[in-house]
């Protein structure tokens, strides 16, 4: 049994995979931001003018940035993806982050007319799947910070599953041997697969990003792959 979350998103900032992203042993984070009424762009324009750059700048890898499409969260939610080197890392980063005075100031500016954020920024940690592709999103680098990634109809969906107990390997299994084909034929684009980094998600979670060419793209391939017969016959074994 698998309970899906599914979230279409649109590309706002960059997404760019390295290529040897498996074999560096990469930690990957997560972050969910919700702002303010109105205060989306200022937080936009936050991240592009000042925070990847200091992201760089004290080693977190900037990996995508996304705004989701559904309509309760066009307005006021952001979601990142970012790489450390390990969680050791990642905590020192962070710190160097937090106290950098480029950072302290860019904060205070933008928050000059109220705060950005509603809540707390919510986080989690993955270890990325044997079986995600290694040359995923590389295409999309030379859209960074240049906007032609937000003129694009193509659209990212966000998807979470949660298996039963004990059912996480089979799930991997039939992802790595069946369905990312599947995928493939039915023109979804395989974008990266991990695994939650902390008990109890990382025993039964799979978080996955995909890529369609359009919303309209994205509701046909969805409908032809559950219908393929290969698919059918996969999911039943």
């Amino acid at each position: 049994m698998l309970s899906p979350k599914k979230l279409l998103a649109i590309c706002v900032l960059a997404v760019t995979f390295s290529a040897d992203q498996n074999a560096c042993g990469e930690v990957f984070e997560m972050r969910t931001y919700t702002t303010n009424e109105g205060k989306l762009e200022d937080l936009n324009a936050r991240f592009r003018d000042h925070t990847i750059k200091l992201f760089e700048k004290h080693g977190i890898r900037n990996v995508g940035y996304w705004v989701p499409t559904e309509k309760e969260k066009f307005a006021n939610t952001l979601i990142y993806i970012i790489a450390h080197k390990d969680r050791a890392a990642a905590k020192v980063s962070w710190k160097a982050f937090m106290n950098d005075p480029d950072w302290k100031a860019a904060h205070k500016a933008s928050e000059a007319d109220g705060p950005i954020l509603a809540k707390r920024p919510e986080s989690i940690y993955m270890n990325m799947a044997d079986y995600s592709p290694q040359q995923a999103g590389e295409k999309e680098a030379g859209n960074k910070n240049n906007g032609n990634a937000q003129a694009s109809d193509a659209v990212y969906e966000l998807r979470t599953y949660k298996t039963a107990d004990g059912k996480l390997p089979a799930l991997d299994a039939r992802f790595r041997d069946h369905t990312i084909g599947l995928f493939n034929q039915h023109g979804i684009e395989s974008v990266a697969y991990w695994h939650p980094a902390d008990e109890p998600e990382s025993q039964d979670t799979l978080i996955y990003i995909v890529r369609h060419q359009s919303r309209d793209g994205a509701k046909t391939a969805w409908q032809a792959f559950s219908k393929d017969p290969n698919w059918k016959a996969v999911a039943k074994e």
